[in-house]
């Protein structure tokens, strides 16, 4: 995964995230005025734009617009700004992916949204949206053995299932006590699904297999969660920073003691880790 913070000009909020070489912008613009047929008098008015990398926004663009703004209502308090526009625009960075929107490019545009959005920090917000792609390998006669559930299916992986689909959750305080994951991770907070755009080849759809596909992309959501946590203190650096490496605390500690040691008060440049 990679999370940049773009800080485009013109707007409140700019992020870039990507699952390998599936990457997504986004740009958030708001609280901002709001042309008088859209808006509203109790909530803010949200609005989202998909552009292609190419042409003009088509059926579909606008079809993944609309599930867009639906899944990312609920993590913004609308009702604190009233008779304002909130607008969210998403680009894909992807030049030819296999199949149109497909659901790892998705996830990708889920997560770039809400990096967007709390990089604005003029948006109040009651949770987080976080979401990734899972995939079925397709079952054969020749091979007996339960069918398989990939994470983020590459291209081509998605060549060769039956099933796929993108899965968003929403983390907040309120669904339940935090999850430790381990002793370097932050506690996850409670999560529940929101959206998702499963679908199988005619004739293979499995409740049960539902069920377990959306306990996977749970696991990797948190794992989306925790490194949008760790972003969000980097998130003044430069674009053109290299990526953080987090140090152990026993290294921290050996960095601050040695630092301190050759510190003598002389006005040389001093490196920071």
């Amino acid at each position: 995964m990679s999370i940049v913070y773009e800080g485009l000009d013109a707007v409140d909020g700019s992020a870039r995230f990507g699952f390998g070489g599936t990457k997504a912008l986004a740009s958030v613009s708001g609280p901002i005025e709001v042309r008088l047929a859209a808006e509203q008098p109790s909530k803010a008015t949200f609005e989202v734009l998909i552009r292609p990398l190419t042409n003009i926004p088509g059926t579909d663009s606008k079809s993944l617009a609309s599930a867009l703004r639906a899944l990312l209502s609920p993590s913004i308090l609308l009702t604190r700004n009233p008779r304002t526009l909130i607008q969210l625009v998403v680009q894909s960075l992807t030049p030819k992916p296999t199949t149109r929107f497909q659901p790892a490019l998705t996830a990708a545009f889920i997560n770039a949204s809400t990096l967007a959005l709390l990089n604005a920090g003029s948006i109040p917000m009651s949770g987080v949206v976080c979401a990734v792609s899972v995939g079925r390998v397709q079952s054969s006669a020749s091979d007996p053995a339960p069918l398989a559930l990939l994470l983020d299916p590459t291209d081509e992986e998605l060549a060769s299932t039956d099933a796929s689909g993108c899965f968003a959750f929403i983390f907040a305080a309120d669904f339940g006590e935090p999850k430790h994951i381990n002793i370097v991770a932050p506690d996850v907070p409670g999560s529940k699904l929101v959206w998702t755009n499963w679908t199988a080849a005619a004739g293979t759809f499995d409740v049960a297999e539902l069920a377990r596909a959306t306990e996977l992309a749970k696991v990797g959501a948190e794992r989306v969660w925790i490194d949008v946590k760790n972003s969000v203190r980097d998130m003044d650096r430069s674009v053109s920073a290299p990526p953080r490496v987090v140090a152990s605390e026993k290294v921290r500690e050996e960095t601050m003691e040695s630092s301190e040691a050759e510190d003598d008060g002389s006005d040389d440049d001093q490196m920071e880790i």
